[in-house]
This record gives C-alpha cells, sequence and structure tokens, in this order.
C-alpha cells in the first residue's frame, strides 16, 4: 500500500530513525513516547503540519544528550595555572574557586557541583572566571543570557501545541554542549523580570535546586530530563533583585572592581 501511494521511502525514513532511537539507549519512559509518536507518524501524511511537529519533538529527542559525559581532569594545579594565565588579580576569588574544584576532586561521591554565584561591577571578569572553571574541568562551556527574560516559557519551553514550538534555553543549551555534564553560565540572572507570562525566577529555582533538578521536566519534552551532573555557574552585578529562594541554592562569591594594576595587567 505504501509503495501504491508512493510513500516507500517516507516509511523507509521511519525504520531509520527507529534504529537511531534503539542505539540511544533512551530511558524506558522516554522510549515509550517516541514509539508512540513514531506510530502516530506512519499513519499521517508526510506534509501534514501534525507530522512536521511530530518530526520536530522526536529530532529534539534525538539531538540531546542523554547518556553522554565528558570526563574531569581535575588538576588543581592545572586550574591554579589557567586561572592566573586569565585572569590579573582577583587572589581571593581564585582561592574559592579551587577549593570548589578541590571538594569535586577529593569528594568521589560528591555527583552535584555547588551553584556559584559571581556577583560584581560590569567589566570585572565574571563571564570570562567561568569560561577558565570550564576549561580548567575539561568540561563544555555554554553561555544563557538572562537579561530581559520576561517569560516563563524561555526557561521550562512551550507546550507543544503552540506552531513553532521550542524547548527552553535549559534544554537548548544541553543540545549545544552535546554532554550531560557541560558548565552552564546563566548570565545576568538578577536581570530576571516577572510580567503576565509567569516569573522565570521561580522556574529557574527548579534548574537550580540538585534535590529537584534530576527530574527537571521541559514543557516541549513533557518527560524527565537529568540536570543533576550541570555545573551552573551565574552572574549578576547587584544581589538585590535576586530572589531569597533563589539567593539561598547559590554561594555568592564577590568580585570588587578592578585596582589600578588589574587594569594596567588588562591593558597590557
Amino acid at each position: 500500500i505504501q509503495k501504491e501511494l508512493g510513500r516507500e521511502d517516507y516509511s523507509h525514513e521511519i525504520t531509520q530513525i527507529r534504529q537511531k532511537v534503539k542505539g540511544l539507549n533512551l530511558p524506558p519512559e522516554v522510549q515509550e513516547k517516541v514509539e508512540r509518536e513514531l506510530r502516530r507518524l506512519e499513519q499521517m501524511p508526510p506534509l501534514s503540519s501534525e507530522a512536521v511537529i511530530s518530526r520536530h519533538y522526536i529530532d529534539w529527542i534525538i539531538s540531546l544528550p542523554w547518556h553522554k559525559t565528558s570526563t574531569d581532569r581535575i588538576s588543581l594545579s592545572a586550574a591554579e595555572r589557567i586561572l592566573n594565565k586569565n585572569h590579573a588579580g582577583l587572589k581571593r576569588v581564585k582561592e574559592r574557586i579551587i577549593e570548589f574544584l578541590a571538594a569535586k576532586k577529593f569528594s568521589s561521591k560528591l555527583e552535584r557541583s555547588p551553584i556559584v554565584c559571581l556577583v560584581g561591577p560590569p567589566g570585572v571578569g565574571k563571564t570570562s572566571l567561568a569560561h577558565s572553571v570550564a576549561e580548567s574541568l575539561g568540561r563544555e562551556f555554554v553561555r544563557i543570557s538572562l537579561g530581559g527574560i520576561r517569560d516563563e516559557a524561555e526557561i521550562r519551553g512551550h507546550r507543544r501545541t503552540y506552531i513553532g514550538a521550542l524547548p527552553g534555553k535549559i534544554i537548548q543549551a544541553m543540545r549545544k554542549a552535546s554532554t550531560i555534564n557541560p558548565v552552564i553560565l546563566l548570565d545576568e540572572i538578577d536581570k530576571l523580570s516577572r510580567d503576565i507570562h509567569g516569573d522565570p525566577s521561580a522556574a529557574m529555582l527548579e534548574v537550580l535546586d540538585p534535590e529537584q533538578n534530576s527530574t527537571f521536566v521541559d514543557h516541549f519534552l513533557d518527560t524527565e530530563y537529568d540536570l543533576s551532573k550541570v555545573m551552573f555557574i551565574a552572574t549578576a552585578n547587584t544581589l538585590d533583585p535576586i530572589s531569597e529562594p533563589l539567593r539561598d541554592r547559590m554561594e555568592i562569591i564577590e568580585l570588587s572592581g578592578n585596582s589600578l594594576e588589574e587594569k594596567v595587567a588588562i591593558a597590557n
């Protein structure tokens, strides 16, 4: 029948997707969802809008990292060398970062990472510090800019009923990193604002809470995704706009403005 309808290539394509999904070793719940979508796809005309939405969903599931990790190479002397090479001064801040890395290295049971929040005026090197941490750990680095985000769906994703629906920025970052333990920089977390579309800082609570984020549910994926192995680093100019529950989940490291010697070193 498929041959008579001229849909032979289409069914071959679905078979290929099915084989690809089997090789991914997905969690049982996700595997079941994808199987259901594939069965629906087989019964739909290839160019119908419903088929396009289903394909889009399956593509996202396939392209996300579910088990792939990068191996941490935690050498404290190498981390110190990278931090000193990339940043002049900031002695106390570097010491705190090395302490966190040391705790991670010497506690074999410590799966989750501390959520560090770098607070200081613009231009003191908060973003580049996060980059150096990722480099010293040998992990993938992804930056998410949170400045001016007012819609909760930017964090948790849109539901698939909307045309052009996409997952939230967190899941997009995971796809970009292509490993389940990257360093994700949440830039300008103090610039999140709330309006009629919800409160994105409340959605960030689930992302940053180590007790909850192993079962993070994005509205688009509509299934649990494990964020517990991600190392989150947030940056902010001031602490005042950050809500108390969100502040409570983060280790605050304050950076002062650059001294004259540091400015000279940066210029050089």
